[in-house]
């Protein structure tokens, strides 16, 4: 068995279930971070931090291999004014390094004796004594805007369940992995702090979201209805991360965690949307002008003053990233975040709709008889 976080990713994936704007916008521009260079800052050094270290070895190769690339499309999201999706690559990225790094400042026997890392867990464990029960769902009042507040909800489960999985790791692969994992631990157990630093007063009210049940089970029947070949066999890696982003935003909701809920569901939107789109979807109405305008018409209505839309505002942000040059590019994923996740941004925003009666359960049975028998 592999140990590498990028080959047992997919495990963790499960585990985590069972486990990337406009620049004048008020919310966007002012309350992402407490200072003009925060973002900035917080970029630079970690890829200083990637760029000095010397470390070598299979972890430390994935974690470059992903957290590099993505710290380059946080700096570009930044340059091109986009703060919501800049914060959201970092988040992504930081976990990584932040994992590795821990990793590496352990000394010789928490990574050669069993007993040592044994110890170590232990010792963690008490160090998140507070962050192992189920998080409260006001944890992260007052860390704004919405957008932030929703990437870190989505962390804070993860920092039991990274814990929880470190121990099996280290025990039935090598202890590297499960010190890595004890590592992401404590990386996730850190970012709500990090978010609350790059925070500043919000101009506008957060919305008063509602629990996501019917959408959720709804968007779990789309995704069965589609997972059918061609599809099932050459998207299956995004039917399976859109799966696992359905479980985890089932279980924020049911924690009340209603933010990282929102963000997770529209992640889980978006994979399933893009699988669905075929290639003649960015066509379909009309031209790339039209996506565009149909982008710039959301633009306005995320504008709305009092109401913090940065949740949707990030999903309007990676689209826009994905018609510019570059490795983003991608026109029929912007496409499906046009005509499926803004729509049912704003429709989670809504009351519950009446649910349609189901029909009455029936069951027909054929007999077929064979000839001559």
């Amino acid at each position: 068995m592999s140990t590498t976080p990028r080959r047992v990713g997919a495990l963790v994936a499960l585990l985590l279930t069972a486990l990337a704007a406009a620049p004048d916008s008020s919310v966007a521009a002012a309350s992402v971070q407490a200072s003009p260079d925060a973002l900035a800052a917080e970029i630079a050094r970690l890829k200083a931090d990637l760029a000095s270290n010397t470390a070598k070895g299979e972890i430390w190769d994935d974690v470059r291999r992903s957290s590099e690339p993505m710290l380059r499309r946080a700096e570009t999201a930044l340059r091109d004014g986009r703060r919501l999706l800049a914060l959201h690559r970092l988040a992504a990225a930081r976990e990584g390094v932040s994992a590795a790094r821990y990793l590496g400042s352990l000394a010789g026997p928490e990574r050669q004796d069993p007993a040592r890392f044994e110890a170590e867990w232990r010792r963690v464990g008490e160090l998140l004594r507070g962050e192992l029960a189920p998080p409260a769902a006001n944890a992260l009042d007052g860390v704004v805007p919405a957008a932030a507040r929703a990437i870190g909800e989505a962390a804070l489960p993860q920092v039991r369940v990274y814990y929880a999985a470190s121990l099996d790791y280290g025990q039935n692969s090598v202890l590297d992995a499960g010190l890595y994992y004890i590592g992401s631990a404590l990386a996730q157990r850190e970012l709500p702090r990090l978010l609350r630093g790059l925070a500043a007063p919000a101009p506008a009210l957060q919305p008063a979201l509602r629990p996501l049940e019917p959408e959720l089970k709804a968007l779990e029947a789309e995704i069965l209805a589609a997972y059918r070949p061609p599809a099932s066999i050459d998207r299956h890696v995004d039917f399976i991360r859109a799966s696992a982003a359905l479980k985890e935003a089932r279980e924020l909701d049911a924690l009340g965690l209603r933010y990282g809920a929102l963000l997770r569901y529209m992640q889980s939107l978006q994979r399933i949307a893009t699988v669905r789109s075929a290639p003649a979807a960015a066509t379909e109405a009309g031209s790339r002008a039209a996506l565009e305008a149909r982008l710039r018409d959301y633009d306005k209505r995320l504008s709305t003053p009092g109401v913090d839309h940065s949740i949707g505002r990030l999903f309007l942000e990676t689209a826009q990233a994905l018609l510019g040059p570059g490795e983003d590019a991608d026109s029929v994923a912007a496409q499906a975040i046009a005509d499926s996740v803004l729509p049912r941004y704003f429709a989670a925003l809504e009351p519950v709709a009446p649910a349609a009666p189901e029909p009455e359960p029936r069951v027909t049975v054929t007999l077929v008889r064979w000839p001559y028998t």
